[in-house]
């Protein structure tokens, strides 16, 4: 289950878009305007507050070659902003903006754009944005992320099952409880030193630069990431303390799980927008009761299968998941409104998919947890029906034992297997059959304790795909932010609408696609096709790729990243950077074997 998990996230962070938590809102220049005069300087606003690199910012003159600006830095309007300085004389033409910051929730974002002084050049240059985002780097990013999650679960739920539960097998669960720390300090170390290649869309090998080294330490991420190695410490010589004294988890272990929470907290949603304060306790509560849930049940599920663990032990736990899933809901109704804004971004944005298949996974995480309290019950159920039997039986033999006298003088009877049987009630001397004993305690419950353990492992591994969830939600545009990014972006009316016949070769394998960009210009565009099928009507298809390509300039393939979207297929986020004649490719696939490809020319102004 990890592996697969790990090796989704791999493909996915190669071949998704950049991440971006901070949407563009204005820029100055407008993206596309014609100005009478050369602007002194280019400022850029955004949704959320950002960092900015020292290559924050390449503009290209009309030829294509880069101009030599001034340092990046804020803009009065605060740390929303992002400026730089202009040189003093710009000749006539169109100038290519680019640009890369990094939100304040520790994700980069990037794009491109352009504004012309006097009148457009007839050619646009070439835009040289620098490495947008390397995807060794950001899928090892991902999966540090990941297993960052998973280590932290790890670790508090397993403190949290032992200071409730007591279990027997403590060995086994201390030797969880060192992976758990081990990978997470692992994970932190290379999201360390991960972050300046991450930020900057290098490679790994940009790590090693002492550049990178010094951004990293400085930066607000860097010190979130140092401040969770610091606690790593601590609470490492917290628990080989507790070890050697044998004593449970305390207050002490407590606080040392409410600071790594708040360290998520710090580095990611939570960080910005609305509410801050509200928003990170929020979070750190969630990542805490999601902890003690699903590390928990590993616990209980290593416990249940290496140690006889009691009902009542297992009652306890499931009263404190009980607890946790509360506390998720609750945090959980809260950070999905401060992510979505409307009701609308739950279908149409990418963060809204995200959290609804977070959500119908959480269901059925539930499910399964209410599975797990039922054979919890019944387990407690036959364990007291047992004792009492065994209880009942006890009392019997001492009952007896009082009613049969001793004999008083005469030799007294042989002992052991050789003793003489006394006759039966019918004067046979074979010995009566033995009453049935009552089950032996480790076979009492035993379909029991099986079923309990598929539940708990049936939970254990619809959690770890949670988390993976939430690790993709974690680096994906948050839908207020696309709300707040549209409303500051002035309407532009016009859209490009092309028709594009297709024909597999095959009986009623034929028909057409409608693609409509909107605006149709340089920039971000929201993209939708329709297949129609031979009769005229909407045609459902399994697949349809779209890819733009400027030859006039060597750009591209621009993948679409269609997405179908239940009727029609679409993407809201296509950026174009450069104005021209693209080659739009249109590939339609309408078996499993069969498919074809379909060339048009789309003009973007």
């Amino acid at each position: 289950m990890l592996l697969g998990t790990l090796l989704v996230l791999f493909l996915l962070g190669g071949t998704g878009p950049a991440s971006a938590h901070a949407a563009l809102r204005a820029t100055d220049p407008e993206d596309g305007s014609v100005l009478k005069s050369a602007p002194r300087d280019i400022t850029l606003t955004f949704t959320e507050s950002v960092g900015l690199l020292e290559d924050s910012f390449r503009v290209l003159d009309p030829d294509g070659r880069r101009l030599r600006t001034g340092e990046p830095e804020h803009a009065r309007g605060g740390a929303e902003t992002a400026t730089v300085t202009l040189p003093a004389k710009l000749a006539e033409g169109t100038y290519t903006v680019a640009w890369r910051v990094v939100s304040a929730d520790s994700h980069p974002v990037s794009g491109a754009f352009t504004f012309s002084v006097g009148k457009p050049s007839l050619t646009t240059a070439t835009v040289d944005t620098g490495p947008t985002e390397d995807p060794a780097t950001k899928s090892l990013y991902n999966i540090a992320r990941y297993l960052a999650y998973l280590a932290v679960a790890l670790l508090i739920g397993t403190a949290t099952f032992m200071a409730v539960c007591r279990p027997p097998d403590a060995p086994v669960l201390h030797r969880l409880l060192k992976a758990g720390w081990w990978t997470l300090l692992g994970a932190t170390l290379a999201l360390l030193v991960l972050r300046a290649p991450y930020e900057s869309g290098e490679g790994p090998l940009g790590a090693l630069s002492a550049d990178s080294v010094t951004r990293t330490l400085t930066g607000r991420p860097g010190e979130v990431l140092l401040a969770r190695l610091a606690l790593l410490l601590v609470a490492a010589l917290y628990l080989l303390r507790l070890a050697r004294l044998r004593k449970p988890f305390g207050w002490a272990g407590a606080a040392l799980a409410v600071g790594l929470a708040v360290t998520w907290a710090a580095g990611e949603h939570a960080s910005a927008g609305i509410q801050v304060p509200v928003a990170m306790t929020s979070s750190a509560l969630h990542l805490l009761a999601t902890a003690v849930w699903l590390g928990g049940l590993t616990a209980l599920l290593v416990t249940l299968y290496r140690a006889r663990l009691t009902p009542a032990a297992v009652t306890r736990f499931s009263r404190v998941a009980f607890v946790s899933v509360t506390v998720l809901v609750v945090t959980g109704v809260y950070q999905s409104w401060r992510g979505l804004g409307s009701w609308d971004a739950l279908t149409g944005t990418t963060y809204g998919r995200l959290l609804t298949l977070k959500l119908a996974a959480v269901v059925l995480l539930l499910g399964a947890a209410a599975l797990s309290r039922r054979w919890t019950a019944r387990l407690a159920t036959v364990d007291a029906e047992t004792a009492q039997t065994a209880e009942t039986v006890v009392e019997a033999e001492a009952a007896v034992r009082e009613k049969v006298p001793e004999p008083v003088g005469g030799p007294s009877l042989p002992e052991g297997p050789e003793a003489a049987p006394e006759p039966s009630a019918s004067g046979s001397s074979e010995p009566e059959s033995p009453e049935p004993e009552p089950p032996a305690p480790a076979e009492a419950g035993s379909e029991q304790r099986s079923a309990l353990r598929r539940s708990v492992l049936a939970e254990v591994a619809v959690g770890a795909a949670v988390l993976a969830v939430t690790t993709l939600l974690t680096s994906t545009l948050p839908g207020r932010a696309v709300a707040e990014a549209a409303a500051g972006t002035p309407a532009v009316v016009g859209a490009s609408v092309t028709n594009v016949p297709f024909d597999v070769g095959t009986p009623g394998g034929h028909g057409k696609v409608q693609v409509t960009i909107d605006p149709g210009r340089v920039g971000d565009n929201s993209i939708e096709a329709l297949v129609y099928g031979p009769d005229g009507g909407v045609s459902v298809v399994p697949e349809l790729r779209i890819s733009f390509t400027l030859p006039a300039k060597d750009i591209g393939p621009v993948d679409a990243e269609l997405t179908d979207k239940g009727g029609y297929w679409g993407n809201s986020f296509l950026n174009l950077p450069i104005a021209g004649k693209w080659e739009m490719k249109v590939t339609v696939r309408t078996t499993e074997v069969d498919q074809v490809s379909e060339t048009r020319t789309v003009v973007i102004r």
